[in-house]
């Protein structure tokens, strides 16, 4: 069997999916993008197809060390992106090659199902406490929202207060036993970030996200001082060596990789790995569309330390399309008492509606995220 031909579409709300077309007509789908990066992305993948057009798909490993190490300049959340779909449609073309999914074909499910959170959000507390109940009664057992608005290096207590009220009124509403997340978005830099980790001790958090942005970890080593709530990160880092030091340090409870940035199926499972050795949880990150989430779950499905799935069912990005919209089998994610399925068709399990996602790339889109200034004038941290 050979790869001849590599096809993008870049299809609403803020996605791009690949398919990856064989000789014996067998077909791949995967989802590189980062999130208003759709295009760059999308050149860096017909890039790399220079090398695959030609190739047997079911050489995963050395296509995926070729696609890394033969550049000779590596890594990024660009070229990991990238890397990451095609090798989703690699498993992809791998599974049905098969009859199996791809879980199968990594050692074999340990779990057969995952818990899963749903995103909330709303302009005031109440507003937000109302959503979570909503979500709570569909049977989620987890939510997570952003903690904060922009934040600036040091700023007032004013700003402190409403996020503590915020996660005080949500806790009121859905008791105690849910889970929350919170997640400070990289928003928040090292002086405050250690004031809202010990402000909201009380309210018995399930994590607390990206506390301080990736680049700046050597202040974890404080705030985990501050709090014993779990610490969670890892959307914005792309590979092994980036997860490496996390690790080493310890002051990391939650390792999030995303499948559609952190170099694929292939990458994430050893980060998983990884993580197990270091008694770390895994919990990958997943706004994104259809295939990302099935390219998760079949990770989620081998990883021992998984413990929960995030997924964009809902979510407030997702305004002109959500994730079903594109799948022709939308019973694949089965949700139930607060669990998704894993799936268990060949491959990654979905099966992609072509012709409705050349019917949304007509329109396409051009993504952006909001660009938020302080009161002073100067950019924010989104």
């Amino acid at each position: 069997m050979k790869i001849t031909k590599l096809t993008t579409y870049i299809v609403p709300p803020r996605w791009l999916f690949l398919k990856v077309e064989t000789d014996e007509g067998i077909v791949g789908w995967g989802e590189p993008v980062v999130e208003g990066r759709a295009l760059t992305v999308e050149a860096a993948v017909h890039e790399l197809s220079d090398y695959l057009v030609g190739k047997d798909p079911l050489l995963i490993e050395d296509h995926w060390q070729v696609m890394y190490r033969a550049g000779f300049y590596r890594g990024g959340g660009i070229h990991m992106s990238a890397l990451a779909g095609i090798d989703q449609a690699l498993w992809d073309i791998k599974g049905k090659a098969y009859g199996q999914p791809v879980h199968a074909l990594l050692g074999g499910q340990v779990r057969d199902r995952i818990k899963v959170y749903s995103w909330i959000g709303g302009d005031r507390p109440s507003d937000v406490a109302n959503n979570a109940r909503e979500v709570v009664a569909r049977g989620f057992k987890a939510i997570k929202l952003n903690g904060c608005e922009e934040m600036q290096i040091v700023d007032t207590w004013e700003k402190v207060e409403k996020a503590v009220e915020t996660i005080a009124t949500i806790r009121e509403a859905i008791g105690p036993h849910i889970g929350i997340g919170v997640d400070f978005h990289g928003r928040v830099h090292r002086p405050m970030a250690k004031v809202l980790a010990r402000e909201l001790q009380p309210y018995n958090l399930l994590f607390i996200e990206e506390p301080v942005l990736s680049e700046n970890r050597e202040a974890l080593k404080e705030i985990a001082n501050h709090c014993s709530t779990p610490i969670a990160l890892g959307e914005r880092l792309y590979s092994r060596w980036d997860f490496k030091s996390v690790l080493a340090d310890g002051y990391v409870d939650i390792l999030q990789p995303d499948l559609s940035h952190a170099g694929g199926i292939t990458e994430c499972r050893k980060i998983a790995a990884m993580a197990e050795a270091y008694d770390v949880a895994l919990a990958p990150h997943c706004p994104l569309g259809p295939i990302a989430l099935a390219a998760c779950l079949q990770v989620d499905a081998v990883s021992y330390n998984a413990f929960i799935q995030e997924q964009s069912l809902g979510i407030h990005y997702n305004k002109s399309n959500d994730i079903l919209d594109y799948i022709s089998n939308k019973e694949v994610f089965h949700y139930a008492d607060g669990f998704v399925s894993i799936p268990q068709g060949p491959g990654l399990g979905v099966e992609v509606d072509e012709q409705y996602v050349i019917e949304r790339a007509k329109e396409g889109h051009r993504w952006r995220n909001p660009v938020w200034r302080h009161e002073d004038g100067s950019v924010a941290e989104w």
